[in-house]
């Protein structure tokens, strides 16, 4: 294995990393930032309201993106370990 090789891996492995947190990462910025407009229109400033609807929005993500995100982790894992027996033979 050489330098571009390594350069290769890592590029794809963020690359997933990145497809896989985005759906995530994207949700609880909508949902904190509905609840923050809530709690700055109704003057409400209790810290904890924007966990529970976070959980339960990523909750309900996480339930309807599972067989995607499962489909793509097993595509990369696949991938990988057959680029390692290329690599071992």
């Amino acid at each position: 294995m050489n330098e571009l090789d390594a350069v290769s891996l890592g590029r794809e492995f963020f690359y997933h990393a990145v497809l896989l947190t985005a759906p995530a990462l994207a949700i609880s910025l909508i949902v904190g930032l509905a609840i923050s407009i809530f709690q700055a229109v109704t003057n409400i400033q209790e810290q904890t309201l924007s966990f529970a609807p976070r959980i339960l929005a990523l909750a309900g993500l996480f339930i309807v993106s599972m067989p995607w995100m499962l489909q793509m982790s097993i595509f990369f894992m696949v991938q990988m370990f057959s680029r390692a027996a290329q690599i071992g033979h």
